[in-house]
């Protein structure tokens, strides 16, 4: 029979695309995550998931099960919440947010959002906020968007590449693109909120640089600052470019994301206008070099 903690592994693991961080978000151990998939898997007599060294994605059957699994996990929360008291009605959105988004974006959308709701912003990864759609704590998630959702409405908003950012001042900072070995001396600053770290030291590490992190900070702005400072250079998303600092192409670096706002299949926005008209004054149509 398969029970609700099935379903609770499932979706952590489909969201997380890593058992170790699905364990460490469920706060349970990876041999017992893997026991809990396994044991779902002999349920439904088929597998849910392709395993390799450094992802785990959903297989054909797994993404099939995704959507029944959101709604069964959407019935238990039904079922916990009978004969609760109603909820407040502020805020109307509850509007999870990307950390790594920059300011000034984030800013337009709100901006263009709150002409048709009282929001509440909530910060997160981009696991953090799919599991809260998931656990029905927000109505919109300002994320990553993936190839293929699966279960989720995808509102895709701009495209942008991963950059190395350095100060104005930098002696490269006139150059078109570098070779990654032209970074070997540089100190550099660690982003540690960056959704493609661990592809960056990898990309790094095989060009044979190892750098000096001179910062390793969760803050985007710290981060941004001490590189306009001099402090050292970043790698960023080209959206995260402040006064003070210049993008900087390096051969081989071809790292992009797209952004856009998720909801569930079963939100809609409400007040008869769509969600793409209420973004129109936001003008996110065009897409980030």
């Amino acid at each position: 029979m398969i029970k609700r903690n099935h379903i609770r592994h499932f979706l952590a693991l489909a969201d997380a695309g890593s058992f170790a961080q699905a364990a460490a978000r469920l706060h349970i151990t990876q041999p017992t995550l893997s026991s809990g998939i396994a044991e779902l898997e002999r349920l439904v007599g088929s597998r849910l998931f392709l395993r390799d060294r450094r992802h785990v994605r959903l297989t054909e059957t797994g993404g099939a099960f995704l959507p029944i699994a959101r709604d069964l996990e959407r019935g238990f929360r039904v079922a916990d919440s009978f004969g609760a008291a109603p909820a407040v009605e502020w805020p109307t959105l509850r509007l999870g947010v990307l950390r790594t988004v920059a300011n000034r974006d984030l800013g337009r959308i709100v901006a263009a959002l709150s002409a048709h709701y009282g929001i509440e912003v909530i910060e997160g990864t981009d696991y953090d906020l799919r599991a809260a759609l998931t656990g029905g704590r927000i109505h919109l998630a300002l994320t990553l968007l993936r190839e293929a959702e699966h279960d989720l409405v995808a509102h895709p908003l701009w495209e942008e590449a991963y950059t190395m950012l350095v100060p104005t001042t930098h002696p490269l900072a006139g150059r078109d693109h570098v070779a990654p070995e032209d970074l070997a001396g540089e100190i550099m600053i660690a982003r540690r909120s960056c959704e493609i770290l661990e592809d960056t030291s990898r990309f790094f590490t095989g060009a044979g640089v190892r750098p000096r992190f001179a910062l390793r900070s969760e803050s985007d702005e710290r981060c941004l600052a001490m590189v306009a400072a001099g402090l050292g250079i970043t790698t960023a998303p080209a959206s995260l470019a402040i006064d003070g600092t210049v993008p900087l192409a390096v051969d081989g670096y071809a790292f992009r994301r797209r952004i856009g706002l998720l909801h569930d299949r079963q939100w809609s926005p409400g007040g008869g206008m769509a969600l793409e008209h209420m973004l129109e004054p936001a003008r996110l149509s065009s897409a980030t070099p």
